[in-house]
């Protein structure tokens, strides 16, 4: 697998579609931080470590609304191996004039948007959600 950041995304976007209530995802130090930041904003109702076929794993716990539509609208990878996108703090969007988060990775670690600019920070432009 070349983009693990990008399959965990798909999988997330894979079953909001099919409308599962919990997704299982292969884990990583990076995507557990993409988890908690999920769970932080409310696009997730609870993440957990579990273990999957003796490997560890993320299950994750899908948020919907009364009306059982997703919390979630639009999950998208922007920066990938092919094309890095680096942006500066001036430089971080406002993902739908700040409807929606973008998740950056910075020298202290990973956050949205809106945390890296209150910190003067810039980074890698990692995905946006919305």
């Amino acid at each position: 697998m070349t983009d693990p950041i990008a399959d965990m995304l798909a999988r997330v976007r894979n079953a909001l579609i099919a409308g599962h209530k919990t997704v299982l995802i292969p884990s990583s130090k990076f995507k557990v931080e993409l988890a908690r930041i999920l769970k932080e904003q409310g696009y997730v109702s609870e993440w957990k470590m579990t273990e999957d076929a003796g490997w560890p794993a993320i299950s994750i716990k899908l948020a919907y609304t009364p009306d059982k539509e997703s919390v979630i609208k639009e999950i998208k990878r922007i920066s990938k191996p092919s094309r890095r996108i680096y942006v500066n703090k001036t430089e971080i969007p406002r993902v739908k004039g700040g409807l929606g988060i973008c998740v950056l990775s910075t020298s202290k670690g990973i956050m949205t948007g809106s945390e890296a600019r209150s910190q003067g920070l810039g980074g890698e432009l990692i995905c946006s959600i919305l």
